[in-house]
């Protein structure tokens, strides 16, 4: 406690001294101060002076500071130079700076004016307009009265904004990078942004009048990409065209945060991203047809005729695969892409493309329709095959688009369901109570069902060519004045002609069939002339007997081979060539039937007539592959004009093999002379 004691009484020694040096600094403080004081104030007073001077030199000096802004077009100087010198000129304008206030006044009458030129020029930018606007506004000038005028300007400049795709894809062409081209366009965009700034300054609300006229640029880009991809564009260039208007779309909304420009972009690009997949698959149909004519005509041009129908099948059958394939290759990198835009679209994407790919083979079966020239005049159909020989190409092409219809369903139609699966599985956006978008089997069955159609088509167009020779023929003699017959007539070559097309086409593009020969027994009557036989015998035996009783005996005759034989004449017609061929003759011979009924011969005519079937009877049997029905419904042409003629005498057996023998030779005289 001492110790403690004795240290407290030394430490209130030291705080007394302490105290008595601050008393003595302070004295000597008091008397600096008090002896500065009157310099202090003498040198503030000095400054507010040089303030004074200084802004009396600047109010002075300010009409010539004006007159150089105008020269130099620095009107924002201007602007701040005359905003500063207000207060001055409304507390001394009308007194001591009248003459400057008049003069700086007169030059401002003169800067207002070049900034209402600027704002209402065309030549300016949109961002040099604005600028006006805000310094006309800062002037108190009534820039609310002009709000309409510069609205109007605004649109109009986005008339000027153009998205130049043709730019976008050269930038892409010229370089391997996907990233975001930069193209012409973005300074326009970049200028509109800045003039939406500034008009949100200028005018706080004009926030829904900005968001339209944005909304009516995006629209204006989509438009715009809608006519590049009827084009059909590269869907690496259809992805750059849409990452710069998704670029302009948030530079936008950067400005306008409230005006929901990616939702409102969302709703276009959905039509146009759709537009896209429909047009690819428009192109592919385009193309598989492109293929279908290009092939058979540049054969046709190369003098390849015997086989140009097995190229355009297998040329076709490419196109349909591999163009399937492609398409789907490309689509998929519509889902790979990491742009938002179509991020958002993805399920949707899935949708349109398993749809496109049911439309596409819809389409596909019409432009079958088309080119087989079922549901066109003939002049459209005609269009579509120029510079072919029309009635054996469309004829021929009917022919490939049977096996391509098959080839189609059988094995196109299950590898594009497989890549579908893999590529582009998802449900999508569709309802269930839609159903799936691509049903493959209701695509089987329509190329199932066309490949019959159209090989009955060509079956009908083959058998109606015939039929026209068949008319002209019996058309233009007098079958009751009918000459004697000296040759097989011309008509026959035609015939074996066409047959020979036929056979042509169909051992191109058609299998062989089972081979399985029907052929006659002799207790049915010959192979060679079943028919003729009992006429010649009647020739022969011929002594007191009238025309009567040899038209008697021959129906009894023909009466009785009926009954004996059961002939199915028309029978289904299945994918072979054998089977083919067989209809179309046997539909031939029954309108050749036809054409002999509706006829009344003399005895010459029925000898030529008999005469012209006995020679066709060989080549004829050679082709098809039922001989029964074909040898039947030659003794039906036979017995028919029997039974239409006034004297039904036949040729005698070695007269006849006389003539054939003839023609014979000189078919082979032909043969030997044609290179």
């Amino acid at each position: 406690m001492y110790r403690m004691k004795n240290n407290i009484v030394g430490m209130e020694a030291n705080m007394e001294q302490l105290l008595q040096k601050i008393m003595s600094v302070q004295s000597r403080s008091d008397g600096v101060n008090t002896s500065l004081f009157e310099k202090r104030e003498h040198i503030e007073k000095l400054h507010r002076t040089r303030n004074l001077l200084r802004k009396l030199q600047f109010i002075y000096d300010l009409p010539a500071r004006l007159g150089k802004c105008i020269k130099s077009d620095a009107y924002a100087d201007a602007v701040r130079f005359y905003t500063g010198a207000m207060p001055i000129f409304k507390a001394y304008g009308d007194s001591s700076f009248q003459d400057c206030r008049r003069a700086s006044e007169e030059a401002m009458t003169t800067i207002i004016k070049n900034l209402q030129g600027k704002l209402f020029s065309d030549t300016e930018s949109i961002q040099a307009r604005a600028e006006a606007a805000m310094l006309l506004k800062q002037l108190d000038f009534p820039v609310d009265s002009l709000k309409a005028k510069l609205f109007e300007k605004l649109e109009q400049s986005l008339q000027d904004i153009h998205l130049n795709t043709e730019d976008i894809i050269n930038v892409l062409e010229d370089s391997n990078d996907t990233s975001i081209p930069t193209t012409a366009n973005d300074a326009s965009v970049h200028e509109f942004v800045n003039a939406v700034q500034a008009y949100q300054v200028i005018f706080p609300d004009s926030e829904k009048q900005l968001v339209k006229l944005s909304q009516d640029l995006i629209t204006k880009h989509f438009e715009i990409t809608e006519k590049s991809i009827k084009e059909q564009i590269s869907v690496a260039k259809f992805l750059g065209i849409l990452r710069v208007i998704w670029r302009d779309v948030l530079l936008m909304n950067e400005v306008l945060n409230e005006s929901f420009l990616p939702d409102y972009s969302l709703e276009a690009a959905q039509q146009v991203v759709k537009q896209f997949v429909s047009i690819t698959f428009s192109h592919l149909v385009r193309d598989i047809s492109d293929a279908l004519i290009v092939s058979i005509r540049t054969k046709q041009k190369e003098g390849g005729e015997e086989n140009a129908l097995q190229v355009a099948l297998e040329t076709s059958k490419n196109a349909v695969l591999k163009g399937s394939m492609d398409v789907l290759v490309d689509l998929h990198h519509l889902l790979d892409d990491n742009l938002g835009l179509l991020q958002k679209l993805r399920d949707s994407i899935v949708d349109w493309v398993q749809e496109g790919f049911q439309e596409f083979f819809r389409a596909l079966y019409n432009r079958f329709l088309l080119l087989s020239g079922r549901n066109k005049s003939v002049g459209q159909t005609q269009g579509l095959t120029e510079g072919l020989v029309v009635d054996k190409v469309l004829a021929g092409l009917v022919l490939v688009l049977v096996q391509l219809s098959a080839f189609i369903e059988q094995t196109a139609i299950p590898k594009i369901t497989e890549e579908i699966a893999t590529s582009f599985s998802g449900s999508g956006v569709r309802g269930y109570e839609s159903g799936p978008a691509f049903v493959p089997g209701e695509i089987c069955r329509i190329f199932r069902s066309a490949g019959e159609e159209f090989l009955h088509h060509y079956i009908t167009m083959r058998t109606q060519r015939v039929s026209l020779l068949l008319k002209k023929r019996f058309k233009a003699p007098n079958w009751v004045k009918h000459k004697e017959p000296r040759e097989v007539h011309m008509f026959v070559d035609l015939f074996l002609q066409e047959l020979e097309a036929v056979g042509s086409e169909v051992k191109q593009l058609l299998p062989q069939g089972v081979l399985r020969k029907h052929r006659r027994s002799e207790s049915n009557g010959s192979t060679t002339s079943s028919r003729s036989n009992p006429l010649r015998d009647d020739k022969m035996s011929r002594t007191n007997i009238n025309t009567q009783r040899a038209r008697s005996q021959l129906l009894e005759t023909h009466l009785a081979k009926l009954f004996k034989q059961k002939v199915e004449i028309f029978t289904k017609t299945e994918f072979t060539q054998e089977s083919v061929v067989t209809t179309i003759v046997k539909l031939c011979l029954k309108s050749l039937l036809e054409f002999v009924r509706l006829k009344t011969f003399n005895r010459s005519g029925f000898q030529q007539i008999q005469l012209d079937i006995q020679f066709l009877r060989a080549p004829v049997r050679e082709t098809v592959e039922d001989e029964a029905v074909i040898d039947f419904l030659l003794d039906e042409v036979t017995v028919g004009a029997s039974e239409r003629c006034l004297d039904p005498t036949p040729l005698e057996p070695p007269i006849l093999d006389k003539l054939i023998q003839a023609k014979l030779a000189k078919k082979r005289e032909q043969n030997a002379i044609a290179p």
